[in-house]
């Protein structure tokens, strides 16, 4: 049977698939990936779109729903709403469950790995606690797509499509309180708010769209910019990022201190998610006095800076880092610890150049697309000295790649977890840990 974009049609869905969606496979059709459904239900679903392989489909009416699903706390939750939330219709428990279920797909598929793995809530998001209803308002960070007539939303699904959504209930209740959808943005196409929990700090930046964007953002032609009760407020222009009313940077608390991270450095959005991730990667380095280690795609120096303590003087702790703002913000943050480098440049062409020394322990957090071949090709030749490596990702499909690859390369894998650090929606961290097989044997 060939499907039509728009045609209704009835569905039954088997699992989930990466990327928030659920997969039936009916007998007279290609496979169609649904959204806004849950494994095992029954579904009228809308296809969207069609290509030689699949069809995708919103489901728009529930015929026989799962045990699992709840009714979604956010009004923009449903078919040609706000594309920022993928699970709103599953009780918390059941996300974790379909997260870890894609982990491990991707691990069999990408890997040849089966593996049980069991995703793990972040403090602030179970019934215990009292702060905040779980699973929302934890989001530290959110961008704004501006409409032409001025107004802040969040995009469809798949779609340039501007949302009024009015209040986005996982955005930090301090980044709601900013009422950036409540104010108009006059030459403005995105509109980006941050908060840094810990310090109660706030930044809003705007970006501007043309010359005549440029104009409108500016203290005196902007009545937003005056009405916006941040700390401070910058305008982008390409990759950087100028004040136009306080400093370029938020205080981040985590691993027990302070640590400058400018507006347009990445950190991760979950208030616990630093601390959580920080205090894996120690366990799953298992540092030691004298142990060399290095930090790829280190950005602000989180991971550095707390291994740098644990190695000690007579140790050394290498990070690397393309961004030049990070790079600015991790020699700031480090610069306690002589015995700590950073390094400029793309984290491959670094590698590629040579004259690190041997590092016992490596540690990485790569963007979503993954390692870069050169990282690959470093920790499989044995003269650099690896012997454990942890490796943050949040992307289920590029960690289980690059586990492949290294399993190829002498490694095994020896412990993976997961963080449900983006509740309601399919993004997951995970944090897995590698040991060079040269290294068991001794």
């Amino acid at each position: 049977m060939a499907y039509q974009t728009g045609q209704v049609i009835e569905v039954t869905t088997a699992d989930v698939a990466h990327g928030g969606w659920c997969v039936a496979r009916p007998d007279d059709g290609p496979v169609v990936f649904v959204r806004h459904a849950l494994p095992g239900e029954t579904v009228l679903a809308r296809v969207s779109e069609i290509t030689s392989r699949l069809a995708r489909a919103d489901a728009v009416e529930i015929l026989k729903p799962s045990p699992d699903r709840v009714q979604a706390p956010c009004p923009y939750a449903h078919p040609g709403g706000c594309g920022g939330c993928d699970w709103q219709h599953a009780a918390l428990p059941a996300q974790r469950l379909l997260k870890a279920a894609v982990i491990r797909q991707q691990l069999r598929r990408m890997a040849g790995i089966d593996r049980e793995v069991t995703v793990e809530p972040l403090p602030g998001d179970t019934d215990a606690d009292t702060d905040a209803a779980p699973g929302l308002g934890w989001r530290t960070r959110v961008q704004f797509a501006v409409r032409p007539d001025g107004v802040a939303g969040l995009r469809a699904h798949r779609s340039h499509t501007v949302i009024d959504v009015q209040q986005c209930l996982i955005a930090h209740p301090a980044i709601t309180d900013l009422g950036v959808t409540g104010l108009r943005w006059p030459g403005a196409i995105s509109v980006e708010a941050l908060v840094a929990p810990g310090t109660k700090e706030r930044a809003v930046v705007i970006t501007p769209g043309g010359k005549r964007g440029q104009a409108a953002v500016t203290q005196d032609r902007s009545g937003s910019v005056d009405a916006i009760a941040a700390d401070a407020v910058l305008r982008r222009s390409g990759r950087n990022l100028t004040p136009v009313r306080g400093r370029s940077y938020l205080s981040q608390r985590a691993a027990g201190r302070d640590w400058r991270v400018s507006a347009g450095v990445f950190w991760q959005v979950h208030p616990a998610a630093a601390d959580v991730l920080t205090s894996a990667v120690m366990t799953g380095l298992e540092p030691g006095a004298g142990d060399v280690a290095l930090d790829l795609y280190c950005g602000a120096g989180l991971f550095a800076g707390s291994l740098a303590p644990a190695v000690g003087p007579g140790g050394a702790v290498i990070g690397v880092e393309g961004d030049s703002a990070a790079i600015r913000d991790a020699r700031h943050n480090l610069r306690d610890w002589p015995w700590v480098r950073v390094h400029k440049g793309d984290v491959g062409a670094v590698l590629s150049r040579g004259g690190l020394p041997p590092a016992r322990l490596v540690v990485a957090d790569p963007p979503r697309a993954g390692l870069a071949r050169e990282v690959v090709d470093y920790l499989g030749t044995a003269r650099n000295g690896a012997a454990r490596f942890t490796y943050v990702s949040c992307d289920p499909a590029t960690l289980a790649r690059d586990i492949g690859l290294l399993t190829e390369r002498g490694w095994n894998l020896v412990d993976l977890r997961g963080f449900d650090a983006f509740p309601m929606t399919h993004h997951v961290e995970c944090v897995a840990t590698l040991v060079s097989t040269a290294a068991q044997a001794e």
